[in-house]
Protein backbone atom coordinates (compact mmCIF):
# COMPACT_ATOMS: atom_id res chain seq x y z
CA UNK A 1 0.00 0.00 0.00
CA UNK A 2 1.30 3.47 -0.85
CA UNK A 3 1.47 6.19 1.79
CA UNK A 4 -1.71 7.78 0.38
CA UNK A 5 -3.66 4.52 0.89
CA UNK A 6 -3.62 3.19 -2.68
CA UNK A 7 -3.50 -0.61 -2.64
CA UNK A 8 -1.09 -2.02 -5.22
CA UNK A 9 -1.39 -5.66 -6.26
CA UNK A 10 1.06 -7.39 -8.58
CA UNK A 11 0.44 -10.79 -10.13
CA UNK A 12 3.70 -12.23 -11.41
CA UNK A 13 3.16 -14.45 -14.47
CA UNK A 14 6.66 -14.85 -15.92
CA UNK A 15 5.51 -17.35 -18.57
CA UNK A 16 3.55 -14.63 -20.40
CA UNK A 17 4.74 -11.99 -22.87
CA UNK A 18 2.30 -9.22 -21.94
CA UNK A 19 1.27 -7.12 -18.98
CA UNK A 20 -1.95 -5.44 -17.90
CA UNK A 21 -2.25 -2.30 -15.79
CA UNK A 22 -5.74 -2.05 -14.29
CA UNK A 23 -7.20 0.49 -11.89
CA UNK A 24 -10.34 -0.59 -10.01
CA UNK A 25 -12.48 1.96 -8.18
CA UNK A 26 -15.60 1.84 -6.03
CA UNK A 27 -17.57 4.04 -8.39
CA UNK A 28 -20.76 3.23 -10.27
CA UNK A 29 -24.49 3.63 -10.16
CA UNK A 30 -24.96 2.11 -6.69
CA UNK A 31 -22.92 4.97 -5.18
CA UNK A 32 -25.11 7.64 -6.81
CA UNK A 33 -28.23 9.54 -5.81
CA UNK A 34 -31.17 9.80 -8.21
CA UNK A 35 -30.01 13.31 -9.14
CA UNK A 36 -26.44 12.13 -9.80
CA UNK A 37 -27.42 8.89 -11.56
CA UNK A 38 -25.22 8.52 -14.64
CA UNK A 39 -22.43 10.72 -13.31
CA UNK A 40 -20.01 7.80 -12.78
CA UNK A 41 -20.38 6.77 -16.42
CA UNK A 42 -20.10 10.39 -17.57
CA UNK A 43 -16.90 10.79 -15.53
CA UNK A 44 -15.44 7.60 -17.02
CA UNK A 45 -15.81 9.15 -20.48
CA UNK A 46 -14.28 12.43 -19.32
CA UNK A 47 -11.15 10.68 -18.04
CA UNK A 48 -10.44 9.77 -21.69
CA UNK A 49 -10.33 13.47 -22.63
CA UNK A 50 -6.71 14.03 -21.63
CA UNK A 51 -4.44 15.17 -18.80
CA UNK A 52 -2.77 18.43 -17.87
CA UNK A 53 0.30 17.44 -19.92
CA UNK A 54 -1.70 15.81 -22.75
CA UNK A 55 -4.79 18.04 -22.70
CA UNK A 56 -7.02 16.36 -25.27
CA UNK A 57 -8.24 12.88 -26.20
CA UNK A 58 -6.04 12.61 -29.29
CA UNK A 59 -2.76 13.34 -27.51
CA UNK A 60 -3.57 11.02 -24.60
CA UNK A 61 -4.58 8.13 -26.83
CA UNK A 62 -1.64 8.70 -29.20
CA UNK A 63 0.78 8.51 -26.28
CA UNK A 64 -0.77 5.28 -25.01
CA UNK A 65 -0.93 3.68 -28.45
CA UNK A 66 2.72 4.65 -29.11
CA UNK A 67 3.53 2.33 -26.20
CA UNK A 68 1.57 -0.50 -27.83
CA UNK A 69 -1.49 -0.18 -25.61
CA UNK A 70 -5.11 0.93 -25.87
CA UNK A 71 -7.00 2.62 -23.06
CA UNK A 72 -10.10 0.63 -22.12
CA UNK A 73 -12.65 1.41 -19.42
CA UNK A 74 -16.04 0.26 -18.21
CA UNK A 75 -18.49 1.46 -15.59
CA UNK A 76 -20.53 -1.06 -13.64
CA UNK A 77 -23.11 -0.89 -10.92
CA UNK A 78 -20.70 -1.33 -8.04
CA UNK A 79 -17.23 -0.74 -9.51
CA UNK A 80 -15.44 0.69 -12.53
CA UNK A 81 -12.16 -0.26 -14.15
CA UNK A 82 -9.54 1.34 -16.41
CA UNK A 83 -7.04 -0.82 -18.24
CA UNK A 84 -4.01 -0.71 -20.53
CA UNK A 85 -2.50 -3.91 -21.92
CA UNK A 86 1.17 -3.52 -22.83
CA UNK A 87 4.36 -5.26 -23.82
CA UNK A 88 6.52 -5.59 -20.68
CA UNK A 89 9.23 -3.36 -22.16
CA UNK A 90 6.84 -0.35 -22.23
CA UNK A 91 5.35 -1.02 -18.80
CA UNK A 92 7.12 1.85 -17.02
CA UNK A 93 5.86 4.40 -19.54
CA UNK A 94 2.36 2.98 -19.36
CA UNK A 95 2.26 3.24 -15.56
CA UNK A 96 3.47 6.85 -15.77
CA UNK A 97 0.70 7.74 -18.25
CA UNK A 98 -1.86 5.90 -16.16
CA UNK A 99 -0.83 7.94 -13.16
CA UNK A 100 -1.43 11.18 -15.05
CA UNK A 101 -5.01 10.16 -15.80
CA UNK A 102 -5.90 9.80 -12.12
CA UNK A 103 -3.61 12.50 -10.74
CA UNK A 104 -4.19 15.34 -13.20
CA UNK A 105 -7.16 14.82 -15.56
CA UNK A 106 -7.94 17.70 -17.94
CA UNK A 107 -11.72 17.19 -18.21
CA UNK A 108 -11.69 19.01 -21.55
CA UNK A 109 -14.33 19.07 -24.32
CA UNK A 110 -17.24 18.27 -22.03
CA UNK A 111 -19.89 19.19 -24.59
CA UNK A 112 -18.32 16.91 -27.21
CA UNK A 113 -18.28 14.01 -24.77
CA UNK A 114 -21.86 14.72 -23.75
CA UNK A 115 -22.96 14.27 -27.37
CA UNK A 116 -21.06 10.98 -27.56
CA UNK A 117 -22.69 9.68 -24.37
CA UNK A 118 -26.16 10.67 -25.55
CA UNK A 119 -25.52 8.80 -28.79
CA UNK A 120 -24.41 5.74 -26.79
CA UNK A 121 -27.59 5.90 -24.73
CA UNK A 122 -29.78 5.76 -27.84
CA UNK A 123 -28.89 2.06 -28.13
CA UNK A 124 -31.11 1.41 -25.09
CA UNK A 125 -34.11 3.44 -26.29
CA UNK A 126 -36.76 3.08 -28.97
CA UNK A 127 -37.81 5.82 -31.37
CA UNK A 128 -40.19 7.21 -28.73
CA UNK A 129 -37.47 7.43 -26.08
CA UNK A 130 -38.71 4.44 -24.05
CA UNK A 131 -36.21 2.21 -22.32
CA UNK A 132 -35.91 -1.17 -24.07
CA UNK A 133 -32.72 -2.51 -22.46
CA UNK A 134 -33.92 -5.67 -20.75
CA UNK A 135 -31.01 -5.67 -18.26
CA UNK A 136 -31.98 -2.24 -16.98
CA UNK A 137 -35.71 -3.00 -16.97
CA UNK A 138 -35.19 -6.22 -15.02
CA UNK A 139 -32.90 -4.70 -12.39
CA UNK A 140 -35.18 -1.72 -11.92
CA UNK A 141 -37.96 -4.23 -11.19
CA UNK A 142 -35.77 -6.15 -8.71
CA UNK A 143 -34.55 -3.01 -6.89
CA UNK A 144 -37.12 -0.27 -7.59
CA UNK A 145 -36.03 1.87 -4.64
CA UNK A 146 -32.30 1.13 -4.46
CA UNK A 147 -29.38 2.44 -6.57
CA UNK A 148 -28.62 -1.11 -7.78
CA UNK A 149 -31.78 -0.64 -9.86
CA UNK A 150 -30.50 2.57 -11.48
CA UNK A 151 -29.34 2.62 -15.07
CA UNK A 152 -25.55 2.81 -15.31
CA UNK A 153 -25.78 5.53 -17.97
CA UNK A 154 -28.47 7.40 -16.04
CA UNK A 155 -31.51 9.16 -17.50
CA UNK A 156 -31.32 11.56 -20.45
CA UNK A 157 -32.25 14.56 -18.33
CA UNK A 158 -29.32 13.98 -15.96
CA UNK A 159 -26.76 13.56 -18.72
CA UNK A 160 -28.06 16.72 -20.39
CA UNK A 161 -27.66 18.65 -17.13
CA UNK A 162 -24.21 17.60 -15.83
CA UNK A 163 -21.56 20.32 -15.81
CA UNK A 164 -17.84 20.45 -15.21
CA UNK A 165 -18.35 21.17 -11.53
CA UNK A 166 -20.41 17.96 -11.18
CA UNK A 167 -17.68 15.93 -12.86
CA UNK A 168 -14.94 17.34 -10.62
CA UNK A 169 -17.05 16.89 -7.49
CA UNK A 170 -17.68 13.22 -8.32
CA UNK A 171 -14.02 12.68 -9.22
CA UNK A 172 -12.87 14.09 -5.88
CA UNK A 173 -15.41 11.93 -4.03
CA UNK A 174 -14.75 8.64 -5.82
CA UNK A 175 -11.17 8.68 -7.12
CA UNK A 176 -9.25 9.04 -3.89
CA UNK A 177 -6.45 6.55 -3.34
CA UNK A 178 -8.27 4.77 -0.51
CA UNK A 179 -11.19 4.05 -2.84
CA UNK A 180 -9.07 2.36 -5.52
CA UNK A 181 -6.88 -0.66 -6.16
CA UNK A 182 -4.17 -0.79 -8.81
CA UNK A 183 -3.26 -4.20 -10.21
CA UNK A 184 -0.32 -4.93 -12.51
CA UNK A 185 -0.33 -8.48 -13.85
CA UNK A 186 1.63 -10.47 -16.40
CA UNK A 187 5.36 -10.66 -17.10
CA UNK A 188 6.19 -8.31 -14.22
CA UNK A 189 8.08 -8.28 -10.92
CA UNK A 190 6.73 -6.47 -7.89
CA UNK A 191 10.10 -4.91 -6.96
CA UNK A 192 10.47 -3.41 -10.43
CA UNK A 193 6.87 -2.15 -10.59
CA UNK A 194 6.42 -0.51 -7.19
CA UNK A 195 8.92 2.33 -7.70
CA UNK A 196 7.22 3.50 -10.89
CA UNK A 197 3.82 3.23 -9.25
CA UNK A 198 4.95 5.36 -6.31
CA UNK A 199 6.27 8.06 -8.66
CA UNK A 200 3.17 8.01 -10.85
CA UNK A 201 0.45 7.66 -8.23
CA UNK A 202 1.88 8.69 -4.89
CA UNK A 203 0.45 12.16 -5.53
CA UNK A 204 -3.17 11.01 -5.83
CA UNK A 205 -5.29 12.52 -3.08
CA UNK A 206 -5.98 10.12 -0.21
CA UNK A 207 -9.80 10.39 -0.19
CA UNK A 208 -11.84 7.71 1.55
CA UNK A 209 -13.32 4.31 0.75
CA UNK A 210 -17.01 4.59 -0.15
CA UNK A 211 -19.46 2.43 1.75
CA UNK A 212 -22.32 0.48 0.19
CA UNK A 213 -25.90 0.49 1.40
CA UNK A 214 -27.44 -2.98 1.19
CA UNK A 215 -30.83 -3.34 -0.50
CA UNK A 216 -33.58 -4.63 1.70
CA UNK A 217 -35.21 -7.98 0.96
CA UNK A 218 -38.74 -6.63 0.87
CA UNK A 219 -40.44 -8.60 -1.86
CA UNK A 220 -43.43 -10.75 -1.02
CA UNK A 221 -44.42 -12.05 -4.47
CA UNK A 222 -43.04 -12.58 -7.99
CA UNK A 223 -42.64 -9.49 -10.16
CA UNK A 224 -43.21 -9.14 -13.90
CA UNK A 225 -42.17 -6.27 -16.18
CA UNK A 226 -42.99 -6.04 -19.89
CA UNK A 227 -42.17 -3.41 -22.49
CA UNK A 228 -43.52 -3.81 -26.00
CA UNK A 229 -41.04 -3.32 -28.82
CA UNK A 230 -41.30 -4.33 -32.49
CA UNK A 231 -39.14 -7.22 -33.57
CA UNK A 232 -39.13 -10.87 -34.45
CA UNK A 233 -37.98 -11.99 -30.98
CA UNK A 234 -38.69 -11.11 -27.38
CA UNK A 235 -35.79 -10.72 -24.93
CA UNK A 236 -36.38 -12.50 -21.63
CA UNK A 237 -34.67 -12.31 -18.26
CA UNK A 238 -35.61 -14.51 -15.33
CA UNK A 239 -33.93 -13.26 -12.17
CA UNK A 240 -33.76 -14.65 -8.65
CA UNK A 241 -32.21 -12.67 -5.83
CA UNK A 242 -29.07 -14.65 -5.08
CA UNK A 243 -26.19 -14.54 -2.63
CA UNK A 244 -23.03 -12.50 -2.22
CA UNK A 245 -19.72 -14.21 -2.89
CA UNK A 246 -18.78 -14.39 0.80
CA UNK A 247 -22.02 -16.15 1.82
CA UNK A 248 -21.39 -19.61 3.25
CA UNK A 249 -23.81 -21.09 0.68
CA UNK A 250 -22.22 -19.36 -2.32
CA UNK A 251 -20.09 -22.38 -3.38
CA UNK A 252 -23.28 -24.47 -3.52
CA UNK A 253 -24.96 -21.77 -5.59
CA UNK A 254 -21.93 -21.71 -7.89
CA UNK A 255 -22.25 -25.47 -8.38
CA UNK A 256 -26.01 -25.13 -8.89
CA UNK A 257 -25.41 -22.56 -11.61
CA UNK A 258 -23.05 -24.89 -13.44
CA UNK A 259 -25.48 -27.80 -13.16
CA UNK A 260 -28.14 -25.64 -14.83
CA UNK A 261 -25.91 -24.13 -17.51
CA UNK A 262 -22.27 -24.87 -18.14
CA UNK A 263 -22.41 -25.74 -21.82
CA UNK A 264 -24.81 -27.24 -24.33
CA UNK A 265 -24.98 -30.61 -22.59
CA UNK A 266 -26.25 -29.19 -19.29
CA UNK A 267 -29.88 -28.92 -18.27
CA UNK A 268 -30.93 -25.49 -19.52
CA UNK A 269 -29.80 -25.73 -23.13
CA UNK A 270 -30.63 -29.41 -23.38
CA UNK A 271 -34.23 -28.95 -22.22
CA UNK A 272 -35.20 -25.60 -23.73
CA UNK A 273 -33.24 -25.80 -26.97
CA UNK A 274 -32.39 -29.40 -27.87
CA UNK A 275 -35.55 -31.10 -26.62
CA UNK A 276 -38.25 -28.41 -26.98
CA UNK A 277 -36.78 -26.10 -29.62
CA UNK A 278 -38.03 -23.00 -27.78
CA UNK A 279 -34.97 -20.85 -28.39
CA UNK A 280 -31.68 -20.64 -30.25
CA UNK A 281 -29.99 -18.90 -27.33
CA UNK A 282 -30.51 -19.28 -23.60
CA UNK A 283 -27.97 -18.95 -20.78
CA UNK A 284 -27.70 -18.97 -17.00
CA UNK A 285 -25.25 -16.91 -14.94
CA UNK A 286 -24.46 -15.49 -11.52
CA UNK A 287 -23.99 -11.78 -10.79
CA UNK A 288 -22.56 -11.43 -7.27
CA UNK A 289 -22.18 -8.13 -5.43
CA UNK A 290 -20.46 -7.48 -2.12
CA UNK A 291 -23.74 -7.75 -0.19
CA UNK A 292 -26.25 -9.47 -2.49
CA UNK A 293 -26.45 -11.11 -5.90
CA UNK A 294 -28.57 -12.38 -8.75
CA UNK A 295 -29.07 -15.68 -10.49
CA UNK A 296 -30.14 -14.97 -14.06
CA UNK A 297 -31.56 -16.96 -16.97
CA UNK A 298 -31.33 -14.93 -20.14
CA UNK A 299 -32.71 -15.75 -23.57
CA UNK A 300 -34.67 -14.67 -26.61
CA UNK A 301 -37.57 -16.31 -28.42
CA UNK A 302 -40.31 -15.65 -30.93
CA UNK A 303 -43.62 -14.43 -29.45
CA UNK A 304 -45.25 -17.86 -29.75
CA UNK A 305 -42.52 -19.46 -27.59
CA UNK A 306 -42.10 -16.91 -24.80
CA UNK A 307 -44.70 -18.32 -22.41
CA UNK A 308 -43.43 -21.86 -22.90
CA UNK A 309 -39.83 -20.80 -22.40
CA UNK A 310 -40.64 -19.04 -19.11
CA UNK A 311 -42.80 -21.94 -17.93
CA UNK A 312 -40.17 -24.57 -18.72
CA UNK A 313 -37.30 -22.56 -17.24
CA UNK A 314 -39.19 -22.10 -13.98
CA UNK A 315 -40.13 -25.78 -13.94
CA UNK A 316 -36.47 -26.69 -14.44
CA UNK A 317 -35.25 -24.67 -11.45
CA UNK A 318 -38.21 -25.79 -9.31
CA UNK A 319 -37.30 -29.42 -9.99
CA UNK A 320 -33.86 -28.81 -8.45
CA UNK A 321 -35.55 -27.88 -5.16
CA UNK A 322 -36.84 -31.45 -4.91
CA UNK A 323 -34.23 -33.53 -6.70
CA UNK A 324 -30.51 -33.05 -5.97
CA UNK A 325 -28.18 -33.11 -8.97
CA UNK A 326 -26.60 -36.37 -10.00
CA UNK A 327 -23.13 -37.14 -8.68
CA UNK A 328 -21.79 -37.09 -12.24
CA UNK A 329 -23.25 -33.62 -12.84
CA UNK A 330 -21.53 -32.27 -9.77
CA UNK A 331 -18.25 -33.98 -10.66
CA UNK A 332 -18.36 -32.43 -14.14
CA UNK A 333 -19.09 -29.00 -12.63
CA UNK A 334 -16.05 -29.31 -10.34
CA UNK A 335 -13.75 -30.34 -13.21
CA UNK A 336 -14.85 -27.52 -15.49
CA UNK A 337 -14.60 -24.99 -12.66
CA UNK A 338 -11.02 -26.07 -11.94
CA UNK A 339 -10.07 -25.95 -15.61
CA UNK A 340 -11.58 -22.47 -15.99
CA UNK A 341 -9.64 -21.23 -12.98
CA UNK A 342 -6.41 -22.71 -14.30
CA UNK A 343 -7.02 -21.16 -17.73
CA UNK A 344 -7.10 -17.78 -15.98
CA UNK A 345 -3.36 -18.08 -15.32
CA UNK A 346 -2.83 -17.60 -19.06
CA UNK A 347 -4.77 -14.33 -19.10
CA UNK A 348 -3.32 -11.26 -17.32
CA UNK A 349 -6.69 -9.48 -17.46
CA UNK A 350 -8.43 -12.38 -15.72
CA UNK A 351 -5.68 -12.47 -13.10
CA UNK A 352 -6.06 -8.74 -12.51
CA UNK A 353 -9.78 -9.20 -11.91
CA UNK A 354 -9.23 -12.15 -9.60
CA UNK A 355 -6.62 -10.48 -7.38
CA UNK A 356 -7.11 -6.76 -7.97
CA UNK A 357 -10.82 -6.38 -8.58
CA UNK A 358 -11.71 -8.60 -5.63
CA UNK A 359 -9.37 -6.60 -3.38
CA UNK A 360 -11.75 -3.63 -3.66
CA UNK A 361 -14.16 -5.36 -1.30
CA UNK A 362 -12.43 -8.26 0.47
CA UNK A 363 -9.33 -10.39 0.36
CA UNK A 364 -9.13 -12.67 -2.70
CA UNK A 365 -9.12 -16.45 -2.32
CA UNK A 366 -6.31 -18.61 -3.64
CA UNK A 367 -6.83 -21.31 -6.25
CA UNK A 368 -6.56 -23.95 -3.55
CA UNK A 369 -9.16 -22.22 -1.37
CA UNK A 370 -11.62 -21.86 -4.25
CA UNK A 371 -11.25 -25.52 -5.22
CA UNK A 372 -11.54 -26.70 -1.62
CA UNK A 373 -14.82 -24.82 -1.13
CA UNK A 374 -16.36 -26.40 -4.22
CA UNK A 375 -15.05 -29.81 -3.23
CA UNK A 376 -17.08 -29.59 -0.01
CA UNK A 377 -20.32 -29.04 -1.94
CA UNK A 378 -22.65 -32.05 -1.96
CA UNK A 379 -25.77 -32.87 -3.99
CA UNK A 380 -27.86 -32.20 -0.89
CA UNK A 381 -26.25 -28.79 -0.30
CA UNK A 382 -27.04 -27.88 -3.93
CA UNK A 383 -30.67 -28.87 -3.38
CA UNK A 384 -30.79 -26.81 -0.18
CA UNK A 385 -29.48 -23.68 -1.87
CA UNK A 386 -31.99 -24.21 -4.69
CA UNK A 387 -34.74 -24.26 -2.06
CA UNK A 388 -33.31 -21.06 -0.59
CA UNK A 389 -32.99 -19.13 -3.87
CA UNK A 390 -35.72 -20.40 -6.20
CA UNK A 391 -38.62 -18.96 -4.25
CA UNK A 392 -41.56 -16.82 -5.42
CA UNK A 393 -40.55 -13.84 -3.31
CA UNK A 394 -37.12 -13.81 -4.98
CA UNK A 395 -38.38 -13.99 -8.58
CA UNK A 396 -38.51 -11.22 -11.18
CA UNK A 397 -39.15 -11.74 -14.90
CA UNK A 398 -38.73 -9.04 -17.55
CA UNK A 399 -39.63 -9.22 -21.24
CA UNK A 400 -39.01 -6.76 -24.05
CA UNK A 401 -40.56 -7.52 -27.43
CA UNK A 402 -43.62 -8.01 -29.55
CA UNK A 403 -46.11 -9.75 -27.29
CA UNK A 404 -49.84 -9.36 -27.73
CA UNK A 405 -51.92 -8.47 -24.70
CA UNK A 406 -53.07 -12.08 -24.49
CA UNK A 407 -49.52 -13.46 -24.62
CA UNK A 408 -48.23 -10.94 -22.09
CA UNK A 409 -51.08 -11.87 -19.74
CA UNK A 410 -50.22 -15.55 -20.12
CA UNK A 411 -46.58 -14.92 -19.19
CA UNK A 412 -47.63 -12.79 -16.22
CA UNK A 413 -49.87 -15.60 -14.95
CA UNK A 414 -47.04 -18.11 -15.23
CA UNK A 415 -44.71 -15.81 -13.27
CA UNK A 416 -47.25 -14.94 -10.60
CA UNK A 417 -48.24 -18.60 -10.31
CA UNK A 418 -44.70 -19.77 -9.55
CA UNK A 419 -44.68 -21.70 -6.29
Amino acid sequence: MLANGLKVVTVELPHLHSASVVMYARVGSRYESARDNGLSHFLEHMLFRGTERLPDAYRLNHAIEALGGTLYAETGRDYSLYQISLHPETLDGGIALFGEIFRAPAFSDLEVERRIILEEMLEDLDEDGRLINVDDIARRAVWPEHPLGYRITGPHENVSRFRGADVRRHFERCYGARNMVLCVSGAVEHAQVIGGVERAMGGIAEGRALEVTAPNGAQDAPRFAFVTHPGSQTSIQILFRGLCEKDADYPSLLALGRVIDDGMSTRLHRRLCDELGLAYYVAGSLEPFVDTGLYEIDGAAGPDNVASLVREALALVARLREEPPLDEELAKARRRYRWDLEHSFDDPDAMAGWWGGTELFFGPSTLEEKLARLERVTPDSVREVARKIFRPERLTVACVGQLSSRRATEVRRIVEGFR
